[in-house]
């Protein structure tokens, strides 16, 4: 947690640079380091989406590589999604932190807090996927509880429980249901947000703004992958997205 405060603070930036490599083999590793080049100094944290990576034959090795490239002082979230319990998450959790070097990771929180708690550890945050940013025809995360609210509402209850018991307990709402945004933010007003969907899935960078930000001006890590990587210039995309989030905060870090 410390690390990505740090890091906010530094940059002052609210930019999280997803990194789901698409593309030729060949070119993908040469395409990823361009890319942490050119965007690192504006960038709160980095975020490779793991499946982008194992579906690529020496996937976890070019994955490792990736994340040696960025800057030490720039935290990294694995999304990975996990979901197990037991057992498996810590293997799930070994292969992130250890192996993989990362300092975050996404989980999917269906089977409960036994598949949250392996991920915790010390300096680490884990991010649960609360209010996704796609929109399904049949959403689990709408369905409404008997004691009021919706299934994620629930889970974002359960995670400020666990988080105030544990500590490192983010969560993951999209950018594209700001009203949701606003929501979760009003039952979770401390917790740190990951929000994709801003850019390429339609999500709105001000209403998100709005919506989801601490009265601290922070709280919300902004996630924008494919505008980036389709980017010729990536840098110049990632500073322009930079200034306009730090235009739209109502409080300066």
């Amino acid at each position: 947690m410390q690390k990505l405060i740090q890091r906010v603070q530094k940059a002052n930036s609210l930019l999280c640079v997803g990194l789901d490599p698409v593309g030729d083999d060949a070119q993908i590793a040469r395409r990823l380091a361009d890319v942490i080049d050119q965007t690192h100094e504006f960038a709160a944290a980095f975020k490779p989406n793991l499946a982008f990576f194992l579906s690529r034959e020496n996937g976890v090795q070019l994955l490792r590589e990736t994340v040696q490239r960025i800057p030490q002082d720039i935290p990294v979230i694995l999304d990975g999604k996990f979901g197990d319990i037991a057992n498996t998450a810590d293997h799930y959790a070994r292969f992130a932190y250890d192996v993989i070097g990362a300092d975050a990771v996404t989980v999917n929180p269906y089977m409960g807090d036994d598949a949250v708690r392996p991920f915790v550890r010390e300096d680490k945050l884990v991010f649960v996927l609360a209010k996704t940013s796609n929109k399904p025809q049949y959403s689990m995360q709408n369905m409404a509880l008997t004691r009021g609210g919706s299934l994620a509402h629930g889970v974002a209850q359960v995670a400020c429980k666990l988080d105030a018991e544990i500590g490192g307990i983010g969560l993951v709402v999209g950018a594209t249901h700001p009203d949701a945004l606003a929501q979760v933010r009003e039952i979770c007003p401390k917790q740190w947000f990951l929000v994709p969907g801003v850019g390429a899935q339609g999500g709105d960078l001000a209403a998100t703004l709005r919506a989801g930000l601490r009265p601290d001006g922070a709280g919300l890590l902004i996630n924008t992958s494919r505008t980036i990587w389709q980017a010729e210039d990536a840098g110049a995309v990632a500073r322009e997205l930079m200034e306009q989030m730090n235009a739209l905060r109502p409080v300066a870090v």
